[in-house]
């Protein structure tokens, strides 16, 4: 009881401190860097050691409760996202350049170097991500105006993240800034009702009284480690395995959490790399040194996948409503959030696709039950 009265009165001051020190940060390394950042805007030093060519990966990730039979808290997520191997698609100097002081290169701050060095920092190479990203969360009720006592409230977030990953082979640092709104603007209403119209489905009835429009700014900072100890496994039936542990934090508005996780792949002719098979609010596709000696030589790949996450929330817009104006969302998060999942991939030459089951356990008090949901994924490269 205490520490929840204490987080309720120091979360808003702390989320509003935090996001204004990393704009402040932005603007400051603006001048203080400019002459570097001319040298980090020519392709030999935007790809590190390996100059590639200019291709990238489109991603669409579908999170849907309805794979697992209900509809119902996290009921929908997708999210389009493009990675490039070398230059960012969408070109914005001021913003590409500030992200490199967070990505635990050799050009960030030191801090970040220390929290996330590099094995092999000869090798390092940046890849640039933009991504489009909607989330909706209903009740459980769905006839109801108002959302029953103790169910979570009518949620919508849309917003559009810029990215900038930094890897060698071991080693991927990703650092993602958002920019958003959880509201009405957020189009929760107009895409459920769309796909409620064309499955035939009866439309939830409450929307009106969804938490209201609130601009969102979040960043997000995750690492990825590959176990390349895996790799010296010796499986039957020509089999590979190979596996990650990822660990991260975001701070912002919509969402501050800290983070950890794992990956364990098991298939036939496995990529290098470090893509997440399922949405979360850095994934993109990260494949390794495409143009190099690790590029794939077979045309196709199989396998199965398990992981796992578990998440320390400090604040969920979308459980504890706006932090800039008076909403009172009728329910209480928990502070630890544990996933599971397992599921599979395939990829054929420049396409790929998979599909990941999720359990996650309760996200706010009252909630009945915990929840299962699917993820489908489609891979695109250009």
């Amino acid at each position: 009881m205490t520490f929840s009265w204490l987080s309720g009165i120091m979360m808003r001051p702390l989320i509003v401190a935090t996001t204004s020190l990393f704009v402040l940060a932005m603007i400051v390394g603006q001048d203080s860097q400019a002459q570097e950042a001319s040298l980090a805007s020519s392709p030999a030093h935007q790809t590190g050691k390996n100059n590639h060519d200019e291709s990238g990966y489109l991603t669409f990730f579908l999170d849907n409760d309805l794979f697992a039979g209900d509809d119902s808290n996290y009921t929908n997520g997708a999210r389009l996202s493009y990675i490039t191997e070398g230059k960012p698609a969408i070109n914005i100097p001021f913003m590409q350049e500030n992200l490199r002081l967070f990505s635990g290169a050799k050009d960030s701050v030191g801090w970040m170097q220390k929290i996330w060095g590099f094995r092999q920092p000869s090798e390092i190479e940046y890849h640039y991500g933009f991504a489009l990203t909607q989330l909706m969360f209903t009740p459980e009720t769905r006839e109801a105006l108002v959302p029953p006592p103790g169910e979570r409230p009518y949620a919508g977030w849309l917003g559009v993240g810029f990215s900038l990953h930094a890897h060698d082979k071991y080693v991927l640092n990703s650092v993602e800034i958002t920019l958003g709104t959880v509201g009405p603007h957020a189009l929760g209403q107009e895409s459920q009702d769309l796909i409620h119209d064309i499955r035939n489905l009866k439309k939830f009835k409450g929307w009106d009284s969804q938490i209201p429009n609130e601009p969102t700014l979040n960043i997000f900072f995750n690492q990825k480690r590959r176990w390349d100890l895996l790799e010296e496994a010796e499986l039957p039936f020509d089999l590979e395995i190979d596996g990650f542990h990822e660990t991260g934090y975001a701070v912002g508005n919509l969402l501050t959490d800290i983070h950890v996780g794992g990956v364990i792949r098991i298939g036939w002719n496995l990529p290098v790399e470090f893509s997440d098979p399922r949405l979360t609010q850095t994934a993109h596709t990260q494949r390794l040194y495409l143009g190099g000696e690790e590029e794939n030589e077979h045309d196709w790949s199989g396998y199965a996948l398990f992981g796992a996450r578990g998440a320390a929330i400090f604040h969920d817009i979308t459980l504890d409503g706006p932090v800039f104006r008076n909403y009172d969302t009728g329910v209480s998060k928990e502070r630890f959030v544990g996933e599971i999942y397992a599921g599979f991939g395939v990829r054929y030459r420049d396409w790929e696709c998979g599909y990941v089951h999720t359990y996650r356990t309760k996200q706010y008090k009252s909630q009945a039950d915990p929840q299962w949901f699917g993820t489908v994924t489609i891979r695109k490269r250009f």
